[in-house]
């Protein structure tokens, strides 16, 4: 089921998915700076991402880390 919704994501979600992917401790500002994205445009994607169920945040705000849900 996951495959389908994977399918279907914008080019910079993918890219997103993928940085999480490699490194689940990464910032918002180093998905900025790795990805070329601007600061809105990561926030809006990680937001549809964690609505649509593909990535979630564990631990606390700082030292925390993100979670590709397969």
């Amino acid at each position: 089921m996951v495959e389908k919704v994977v399918e279907k994501l914008s080019p910079n979600q993918e890219i997103i998915v993928s940085l999480i992917k490699k490194n689940p401790k990464i910032s918002k500002r180093e998905i900025q700076k790795e990805s070329n994205l601007g600061k809105k445009a990561v926030d809006y994607n990680i937001e549809i991402l964690k609505k649509n169920g593909i990535i979630k945040r564990t631990g606390p705000a700082k030292g925390g880390q993100w979670e590709v849900t397969d």
